[in-house]
């Protein structure tokens, strides 16, 4: 028998949803809000609501935003040539973070993943085609993960828009900054090899 009350109970439920977070990190997290940040856990809870009930997906990249087309996609200064497909709006806030793109993007919301029944419909890979085929995009810079997922979804896009006449690149892979070569994985290494320029 549980001697946690019903409501605490329903909090650490809500907290084990978060990606990496187990029981007891949700329950110090819940405890540390009710004990030390009642204040700040209301914010979250008005934070959490009003995200939920405003943002949604962008009409023209899928990224996330409060209106029915994003800023980015709006913003006459961005070079509209350009297209950067990513798989998620956490990998185009990382790509912006850099300041080094100036382009439009696609989102698509997820992968390829057969085995887990995730097919080329699921992640709007019609939409993209179609959006590429604009008239407007001159290059299609696919920078999905480099998981065997990502990879096998840069393939099949790759293939599709260099069939409609496309220009298709890629995200290089390479040593990180930083690192000494000693210490990359083998893979890695044969890679920045490969795209080496």
């Amino acid at each position: 028998m549980t001697t946690i009350e019903p409501a605490l109970e329903g909090l650490i439920d809500a907290l084990r949803r978060l990606p990496g977070v187990g029981v007891k990190s949700a329950q110090r997290m819940a405890f540390h809000l009710l004990q030390h940040d009642r204040e700040g856990a209301q914010r979250m809870s008005r934070a959490l609501q009003s995200a939920v009930e405003n943002v949604r997906h962008c009409a023209r990249c899928h990224t996330f935003t409060e209106a029915a087309v994003c800023r980015i996609c709006l913003d006459g200064t961005r070079d509209a040539r350009q297209l950067c497909v990513v798989e998620t709006p956490a990998d185009q806030a990382a790509l912006e973070r850099t300041g080094s793109y100036r382009g439009l993007y696609f989102v698509l919301m997820g992968r390829l993943s057969p085995l887990d029944g995730i097919g080329s419909n699921d992640i709007g890979a019609h939409e993209l085609l179609e959006r590429a085929a604009d008239g407007t995009t001159d290059e299609v810079i696919i920078a999905t993960n480099f998981t065997a997922e990502g990879e096998a979804t840069a393939h099949v896009l790759a293939e599709a828009l260099k069939a409609r006449g496309l220009r298709v690149t890629r995200l290089a892979r390479g040593v990180p900054i930083g690192s000494e070569l000693e210490y990359v994985d083998l893979g890695t290494i044969a890679h920045a090899l490969s795209d080496r320029r």
